[in-house]
């Protein structure tokens, strides 16, 4: 009984952690440039990433819920471990005020505790490692391509801006619907992460209820610590409007949405940062981007989240085996 109600208590914590994480890539835009209010931008991105879980998010659960490691080796132990590495990773950087990947932290979780059983699924580790370099690297390249059709004003794109200021209105309804895109594209992708191991151990029978209860738990977290968070990147690397932040949403989006389809863990974060970072290159240059002192500390904090996550979960498994 005791280890249902701190596995319940893992969970919350996670979800929270996950829902002050997704909010940032999602509404920054519309909440930074006051679009819409906290109480709204909340409210919004509970809902669609309760609708993205519930009608897409069957994949990615079945891949953090006996792919990279057989359900077999899940029980209430591991699945505690697991979910109390990932949040803990994650919420080192939420304690950072940087956005991060629910999808690292999750997966290098797992595979710390699948190495001390020595069940890893190795091949598809391997299918996902090459997702998560990819993904972002067309991410940043498409957004750039698109941003320097209408960046830097000039005599053949002229009419853009014309149109642009003539349907102010429609560009923010425009922005709004862009939002809600990308909470729904979390929810079909970042939910799962929470829900896998519960299904694969058994303690979830419906996958379905799952990612509907932790989807909404996800609200909680935006209401508490996504304020934090949602203007980190907008504001500190490159301020960009309504037309430029709604590119970077259905770009970002829509790769999530594919990785999800496919079953792949991805991580919004690191699509949206590189979608960012491709506006900076093309506003202030390469150099100045990668130079930026967030651009630093977010790259740090990438790289030492799933490293926490990934000793967590490793040296917790072998203490209780």
């Amino acid at each position: 009984m005791l280890k249902i109600i701190i596995l319940f208590l893992v969970v919350i914590f996670f979800a929270i952690n996950m829902g002050g994480s997704g909010i940032a890539p999602s509404f920054a835009a519309t909440y930074c440039s006051n679009i819409l209010t906290k109480k709204k931008a909340i409210l919004l991105f509970g809902f669609f990433v309760v609708v993205g879980a519930v009608f897409l998010g069957h994949n990615v659960t079945k891949t953090l819920g006996g792919g990279i490691l057989p359900s077999r080796y899940f029980n209430m132990n591991v699945v505690l471990i697991i979910l109390f590495s990932a949040s803990f990773g994650l919420f080192f950087a939420n304690i950072l005020k940087i956005p991060q990947s629910t999808s690292w932290t999750t997966v290098f979780s797992i595979v710390g505790s699948g190495l001390v059983s020595g069940g890893v699924n190795f091949k598809k580790f391997a299918l996902i490692i090459p997702f998560w370099i990819l993904l972002p690297v067309v991410s940043y390249f498409l957004t750039l391509f698109v941003h320097k059709i209408i960046y830097p004003p000039k005599f053949n794109n002229l009419w853009l801006y014309e149109k642009f200021f003539a349907n102010d209105k429609a560009l923010k309804k425009l922005s709004v619907i862009a939002s809600c895109y990308v909470a729904f594209a979390i929810g079909s992708n970042n939910v799962a992460n929470a829900v896998g191991p519960l299904v694969a151990s058994g303690i979830i029978g419906n996958s379905t209820l799952g990612l509907f209860v932790v989807g909404l738990i996800f609200i909680v977290g935006a209401g508490i610590i996504g304020e934090n968070t949602m203007c980190t990147v907008g504001r500190e690397v490159v301020p960009f409007g309504t037309i430029t932040a709604s590119a970077v949403n259905f770009v970002t989006a829509t790769l999530l949405i594919l990785a999800s389809i496919m079953g792949i863990p991805q991580s919004l974060v690191q699509l949206n940062a590189a979608s960012v970072f491709a506006i900076s290159h093309n506003k202030n240059g390469f150099y100045q981007t990668v130079s930026h002192k967030t651009t630093k500390k977010m790259f740090f904090v990438w790289l030492v989240s799933p490293t926490i996550a990934f000793l967590s979960s490793y040296l917790l498994t072998g203490w209780i085996k």
